[in-house]
């Protein structure tokens, strides 16, 4: 009867959630986010609202567990593991991601966005034609593997007939953005009325006022805080007064109702707390290994605790914590021992390994080492803060000093990789209290500089990496060579913002410490050529690097060589060599997918992204910072949007590009990085070129001059501000800019830089001499396969031939480059060439905005792979949705152009590619 009190105070929740399934039965989807403090009400709304559900939905409920925080995708196995078979169904490489981290297959670590796109993709499946409404209660205490990827999957639902509700208390980083349901307390008449049916004998009139003040609305301490009034308290008004913590009162009241149990069913209680599985054939057998018998599950349900069905599951969430903290230490060793008795050491070995950590209180060496065995697992998942997490325990387990030493320095690797350097710095100042060999203080060193970066982000990190650096010369001098390119990243990458005495100090030290080498490996390759390049210059870098770059293309890169291949791709970019950056970039993808390395990925994805601008694939770019989006969102790595700024501004989307580079802007300004500020100055001059808004262009690539050392974005700076400068008849800046950019690409020698040097030096020459370079940069840019060079110069040179008033040749040349410019996806730069050709008599067809008007950006996204033939499933991979949206997408798609089918698609989208949105 009580319980209708908290449901008529929740019309408003329960309407919502209504509302919501019946979206799902007409095939959308939603996720929410129920929150508010505990014993508010939340579950019992969810309850309520799932019982009502009709056969044709599909209701899955978990409740996630505190202990199993630490366990990798625990949560995730709980809410998907019995849907396994449908994951068949699945594209191989989603299937064997989240296989990888059920541990049900040997493999490297699973892409976290891949687990995450498996289990939007799996839940799909398993709801087939039903609408499925999916519960995860206590979602704060799910594992941060779990809880990125449902997130992941929560972002990405749309029309699945999935409502994915996630129910917590205050709602964390990783959930910010889902909508939210907050459930606060009741009005005061509904509380007065439930506070009267909880104690029917009546209460005096100074606690109830009392109860109502301190129980704020929450139905659960309405019903529970009386039951812990002695009846003379009820009746005269001594009740005490609450000076506790709400929750904590709670719980207390929870535990003092089932102190009239016998100990033994206590103890089952204990037992079934310990135990975050829910499997009742567990719990049977550690019960068996504790004594425990039949009649202790009677008395425990009859006490309205604990229920025992398909499922083991407490009335309420705080039962749960609250038995568990109420407990002796030695009672939960008991129950986690009998826990580690019943589980299998081959069916579950890390749960098994837990367990007997908690049941363990002096020093084991053989737990200890399981847990070590379970470390390495959870790395192999990917599960690094898992693994930090397992280190850190079999280190307070280990006897022997020198162990427990390399066992605390392994877990502080974890928790950095894991994204918890504060962590890790705790861990290694425990560490240095024990003694440690010469390379154990070396590798501290070194994870203390690490961290201390990470955390800080300041000048101090280039110097401490460096020191670190030449503390473990002679100890381990691959580590040593790889901390000596992270001192240097951290010295380069804040360019003008950063110091430069800094850099000089780190590159001259890297010099002298490979001074004499002949070594001919790539990592020692690229750690010399970037030193020279940062100390000396480019021309003194050239060979250096140009030797590198062929050693990482001809070898097979180890672990450290892979973190190592983004300065080989940059130095492919520095050197422009298209070639090289196109198969630097694609090896390195392909193997930090291949090894789960998303330290690495992200930046390899960038490089990529590069590449495949250069290549004229801006649909693939897209794709590829799709992908970036993804991994960004499942690790919370920080990493700028710089490829979707760049995308706006060659795409000439000045709205988003300039909204972008604002942030972005700030961004590198506030965290002191020189790098961003070229970023961004180098989109707006493409952006603006694009427009023919050369003036802007102007005050944009002015800002690089001083930096063109620096080569990367300030060195391609030079060239739009050539094409700006000679547009707007400011020849002085031109030729002080080609001069520039002739000091950056004439040593280079390959046909990309002469193919740039030429066009440039074309717009600042007259007559033939102008002609001739024309020529010889089309040809150029031509044999490399560079296509948005090739439409880019046809145009600059239609332009000239235009104001010499040779119009056939000039028509010729802006056809082309109006061709070739829309084909790749340069809409401003395209809609330049239309205007050049109508000022000529040449009606172009402008591009039609109808499409565009039409189909959402999704809808673009997905017509463009249907029409390269892609089925559904490989849309949704690529586009990180599921199999199902990108189908409903693509009826939507035919039935706004009129087609049947993706035959016509070709036809119908014609024009899709010259629409220029936003110019």
């Amino acid at each position: 009867m009580t319980g209708t009190i908290p449901l008529r105070g929740r019309r408003r929740e329960l309407a919502e959630l209504d509302a919501l399934v019946e979206r799902a039965r007409a095939g959308r989807s939603d996720a929410l986010v129920v929150c508010g403090e505990a014993g508010v009400g939340k579950t019992a709304i969810l309850e309520h609202a799932a019982a009502r559900m009709a056969a044709d939905v599909r209701v899955e409920r978990i409740v996630a567990s505190e202990s199993e925080m630490e366990l990798a995708y625990a949560g995730l196995h709980q809410l998907c593991g019995h849907m396994m078979g449908a994951a068949e169904r699945l594209p191989a490489p989603q299937r064997e991601a989240l296989e990888a981290a059920f541990g049900l297959r040997r493999a490297s670590a699973p892409s976290p966005f891949l687990v995450g796109l498996a289990v939007l993709g799996l839940l799909t499946e398993a709801a087939g034609d039903r609408a499925m409404f999916c519960v995860v209660d206590d979602a704060q205490w799910l594992d941060d593997a779990s809880a990125r990827a449902v997130a992941f999957a929560a972002r990405r639902l749309d029309v699945e007939g999935i409502v994915l509700v996630l129910v917590m208390r205050t709602v964390g980083e990783v959930f910010g953005g889902l909508r939210q349901l907050p459930v606060e307390g009741l009005g005061d008449d509904d509380a007065r009325e439930l506070l009267r049916l909880a104690a029917p004998g009546g209460l005096d009139e100074r606690v109830r006022d009392q109860l109502i003040v301190e129980a704020r609305g929450n139905p659960l301490a309405l019903r529970e805080l009386p039951r812990a009034l002695s009846p003379a308290g009820l009746a005269d008004g001594s009740a005490p007064s609450g000076s506790m913590p709400l929750e904590s009162r709670i719980e207390q009241s929870l535990v003092a109702q089932l102190e009239p149990l016998p100990e033994s069913a206590r103890l089952l209680l204990l037992l079934a707390a310990a135990d975050p599985t829910g499997d009742p054939e567990l719990l049977w057998r550690a019960s068996a290994v504790l004594g425990v018998g039949p009649d202790d599950f009677d008395a425990t349900q009859d006490a309205d605790a604990l229920t025992v069905h398909t499922r083991v599951e407490f009335r309420h969430p705080l039962v749960r914590s609250a038995v568990y903290r109420a407990a002796s230490p030695e009672d939960r060793r008991r129950v986690h021992a009998a826990l580690a008795d019943a589980t299998g050491a081959d069916r579950d070995p890390d749960r098994r390994a837990w367990h007997r950590a908690r049941a363990t209180l002096r020093p084991d060496e053989q737990v200890a080492a399981d847990l070590e065995r379970s470390a390495v697992r959870a790395r192999r998942s990917g599960g690094a803060a898992a693994a930090g997490a397992f280190l850190e325990r079999a280190a307070e387990l280990t006897p022997e000093p020198d162990r427990r030493g390399e066992r605390l320095i392994a877990a502080a690797e974890a928790k950095h990789d894991a994204g918890a350097p504060a962590a890790a710095l705790r861990l290694l100042d425990i560490a240095a209290e024990l003694p440690l060999s010469a390379l154990q203080e070396a590798l501290i060193a070194r994870l203390r500089a690490r961290a201390g970066y990470a955390l800080r982000r300041d000048g101090s990190g280039a110097r401490l990496l460096l020191a670190a650096a030449q503390g473990l010369e002679g100890l381990d001098p691959v580590l040593a060579r790889d901390t000596y390119i992270e001192a240097l990243a951290a010295a380069v990458y804040g360019g003008r913002l950063g110091d430069a005495e800094q850099v000089a100090e780190v590159a001259n030290a890297i010099l002298e410490a490979t001074d004499g080498e002949e070594s001919e490996r790539a990592r020692d390759l690229i750690l010399r050529g970037q030193a020279l390049l940062a100390a000396k210059g480019q021309e003194a870098a050239i060979e250096t690097l140009r030797r590198a770059q062929r050693a990482f293309l001809d070898e097979a890169p180890d672990a450290l060589e892979l973190h190592w291949m983004w300065f080989a791709s940059r130095a492919a970019q520095d050197l422009w060599d298209a070639r090289g950056l196109r198969t630097l970039a694609d090896r390195q993808v392909v193997l930090a997918r291949a090894d789960g390395v998303l330290t690495v990925l992200p930046i390899a994805l960038s490089l990529l992204m590069v590449a495949q601008t250069v290549d004229g694939e801006l649909d693939a770019a897209e794709a590829s910072c799709d992908e970036i989006d993804a991994i960004k969102e499942v690790t919370g790595s920080p990493l700028p949007q710089y490829g979707r700024m760049f995308l706006a501004a060659y795409r000439g989307q000045a709205e988003e590009t300039e909204r972008l580079a604002a942030q972005i802007r700030l961004d590198a300004q506030a965290r002191g990085e020189g790098y961003g500020l070229s970023a961004v100055n180098f989109a707006e001059t493409l952006l603006y070129n694009g427009l023919g808004r050369f003036a802007e262009v102007v005050v944009s690539g002015r800002r690089e001059l001083p930096y063109t050392h620096e080569l990367s974005h300030a060195m391609r700076v030079l060239g739009e501000l050539v094409e700006a400068a000679a547009h707007t008849g400011d020849t002085a800046l031109a030729e002080q800019a080609f001069e520039q950019l002739a000091g950056v690409t004439r040593p280079v020698g390959t046909n990309w830089a002469l193919a740039v040097l030429a066009m440039a030096k074309a717009q600042v020459r007259d007559g033939d001499e102008a002609e001739a370079l024309y020529l010889e940069a089309i040809e150029r840019f031509e044999r490399e396969g560079i296509p948005i060079m090739i439409g880019r110069c046809r145009l600059l040179y239609g332009e000239e031939l235009r104001r010499r008033r040779r119009h056939a040749e000039a028509r010729e040349h802006l056809r082309t480059a109006h061709e070739v410019l829309l084909r790749v996806g340069l809409n401003g730069f395209a809609d330049r060439a239309a205007r050049e050709l109508n000022a000529i008599g040449e009606n172009t067809r402008v591009p039609a905005q109808g499409v565009v008007a039409w189909l959402t950006d999704q809808e673009l996204n997905v017509a463009r792979l249907a029409r390269e033939g892609l089925t559904n499933r490989d849309i949704g991979a690529r586009l990180f949705i599921s199999a199902r949206t990108a189908e409903y997408h693509l009826s939507k798609v035919f039935g706004k152009l009129g087609i049947k089918g993706r035959a016509e698609l070709k036809t119908a989208l014609a024009d899709l590619d010259q629409a220029a949105p936003g110019a």
